[in-house]
C-alpha cells in the first residue's frame, strides 16, 4: 500500500488486504504499533506470519488508519487508504455538510468525478443519494468499492472507470453521466508538488469551468489560493477553516449558490458562516490602537475582512495588511485578539532592549507583510526573563513596525506567518 508502488503491485496487495488473512495481518500490525513496536521488529514479526511481500502492505495500512482515526473516528478502523488518498480525503463532518447542501434542492443522484478513496462517495450515499463513483485510476476504484462495502453503503454506489474530462464535455441538460448533481475534486499535486496553476490541475481548469457552466447542481473543490477573477459569475466561492487553517475551498454551482462569497469557520464544534452578496470593498486604515486582531484565514481568503472590521469598529493597520486594530478586545471567533503593549519602528537592537527591560524571555513571532523568518527572529529575541510576549512584525502606514503584544484571547500564541 505504499504510495510509490506501481499499480500492478498495489492491486494484488489491496485484494489480499481485503481478505481474511489480510485483515488479520492489519489487526496484528495495529496491535504492534499500539504497543510501540519499532518498524523493523514489527515488519520482522509480520514477515514471519504473512511473508515478506504482504508484511509492508499490512504495516502501512495499519499506520494510515492510525493517522486517520483522529479525523474519521471509528470508521478509520475499517477504511482502506494509500498515503496519497488519505492526504486528499476531506474531513467527514465537512463532507457530510457538503453532501447535505448539494442534495438540498432535491437531487438524488450524484456523479463523484474522481472518487480517490471514496470518502466523498460514502458521505453522499449516507445523505441519501445514489452515487456514480468515477475514476481513471483502478486503485482508486478498488479503494472506493472497498470503503463503500466496509461502511455499509455499497448498494447505493456504482464504481466505474471513466475520465472526468470526457464526461463533463458530454454533459447535457443539467446532467453528467446520467446524474443530476456532480462533485469534482481535481488533483492539485504532481510529483509530490502542489500545482499552483489551475490549468495544470487534473482535470484542468477548463473542465472545472465547463462543469460549472453545464451542471447547475455541483460543487468543485479548489485550491484556497484560487484567484477570485477565476470564479464565474453566479457561482458562490466558499472558504472553510478549522483550527486556524484553511481546509477546503469550494465553488458551488448556480443552482446551489446563495451568495457571492462565504467564509465558514468550525470553532469549538460549532459552524459559523459569514456571507456577502457583493464585494464589500476594503476596510479603512488607521493608527494602531489598544488591541490588534488577526482575522481568520477564511475571512481573509474570501475578501470579507471589511465586514469583520465593521462589526468590531476596527480599522486596518495598513491598507495592504490584513491586521485590524480597535479600542476593545473582540468577542468573536472570527479573529484572534492581542493586547498591544508597545508599538515601535522595527529595529532589532531596540526591540531586544525593550523585551529585556520588560523581563521577557520567551517570544512568539508573527508576521504579515515582512520578509523576516519568525522562528529565526524568535531565537534572536530569546532572553533570560520569565515573561512571554508576542511580537508582531508588520507594516503600519507603510513603515516596518514591531508590535509587542500580550497573548491572544482564547489560547496561547504560536509562531507563524500570516
Amino acid at each position: 500500500m505504499a504510495p510509490d508502488f506501481p499499480e500492478n503491485v498495489l492491486l494484488p496487495r489491496l485484494a489480499w488486504l481485503l481478505g481474511p488473512e489480510g485483515a488479520a495481518a492489519v489487526a496484528l500490525a495495529a496491535r504492534l504499533q499500539g504497543d510501540g513496536t519499532d518498524l523493523l521488529p514489527g515488519l520482522g514479526r509480520l514477515r514471519a506470519e504473512v511473508g515478506a511481500d504482504n508484511a509492508g502492505a499490512a504495516w502501512e495500512l495499519a499506520r494510515l488508519r492510525a493517522r486517520a482515526r483522529p479525523v474519521f473516528g471509528a470508521d478509520a478502523d475499517v477504511l482502506f487508504f494509500t498515503a496519497d488518498t488519505l492526504e486528499q480525503a476531506g474531513r467527514p463532518r465537512l463532507a457530510e455538510r457538503r453532501a447535505a447542501r448539494l442534495l438540498a434542492g432535491g437531487a438524488d443522484s450524484v456523479a463523484d468525478l474522481g472518487c480517490a478513496s471514496g470518502t466523498d462517495t460514502v458521505a453522499l450515499a449516507r445523505a441519501g443519494a445514489r452515487v456514480l463513483a468515477v475514476d481513471v485510476d483502478p486503485v482508486a476504484r478498488e479503494l472506493t468499492a472497498a470503503n463503500a462495502e466496509a461502511l455499509g453503503v455499497a448498494d447505493d454506489v456504482w464504481v466505474v472507470a471513466g475520465d472526468a474530462v470526457e464526461l463533463v464535455a458530454a454533459a447535457r441538460g443539467g446532467e453528467v453521466a446520467g446524474c443530476g448533481a456532480a462533485v469534482l475534486d481535481p488533483a492539485r499535486r504532481a510529483g509530490g508538488r502542489r500545482q499552483l496553476d489551475p490549468d495544470r490541475w487534473s482535470p484542468p481548469w477548463s473542465t472545472v469551468a465547463l462543469l460549472l457552466d453545464r451542471m447547475p447542481t455541483c460543487v468543485v473543490k479548489v485550491a484556497p489560493g484560487l484567484d477570485h477573477d477565476r470564479v464565474p459569475d453566479g457561482v458562490e466561492a466558499e472558504w472553510v477553516s478549522v483550527g486556524g487553517s484553511i481546509v477546503e475551498a469550494l465553488l458551488w454551482g448556480r443552482a446551489v449558490s446563495s451568495t457571492w462569497r462565504r467564509a465558514t469557520l468550525v470553532h469549538d464544534g460549532e459552524v459559523h458562516e459569514m456571507t456577502a452578496d457583493a464585494d464589500p470593498g476594503p476596510a479603512t486604515a488607521g493608527p494602531v490602537r489598544s488591541w490588534l486582531h488577526e482575522p481568520d484565514p477564511a475571512v481573509i481568503r474570501s475578501g470579507l475582512v471589511s465586514l469583520v472590521a465593521a462589526d468590531l469598529d476596527a480599522t486596518l493597520v495598513d491598507p495592504t495588511i490584513a491586521y485590524l486594530t480597535s479600542d476593545a478586545r473582540a468577542g468573536t471567533p472570527w479573529v484572534s485578539s492581542y493586547r498591544v503593549d508597545e508599538v515601535l519602528p522595527f529595529n532589532l537592537k531596540k526591540l531586544k532592549a525593550l523585551l529585556r527591560e520588560r523581563g521577557v524571555g520567551r517570544v512568539v513571532v508573527k508576521k504579515r507583510g515582512s520578509a523576516i523568518e519568525p522562528e529565526t527572529l524568535a531565537r534572536r529575541l530569546r532572553g533570560d526573563g520569565a515573561r512571554t510576549a508576542t511580537v508582531v512584525v508588520t507594516r503600519v502606514a507603510g513603515a516596518p513596525t514591531a508590535l509587542v503584544c500580550s497573548a491572544p484571547s482564547g489560547g496561547s500564541p504560536r509562531a507563524g506567518e500570516g
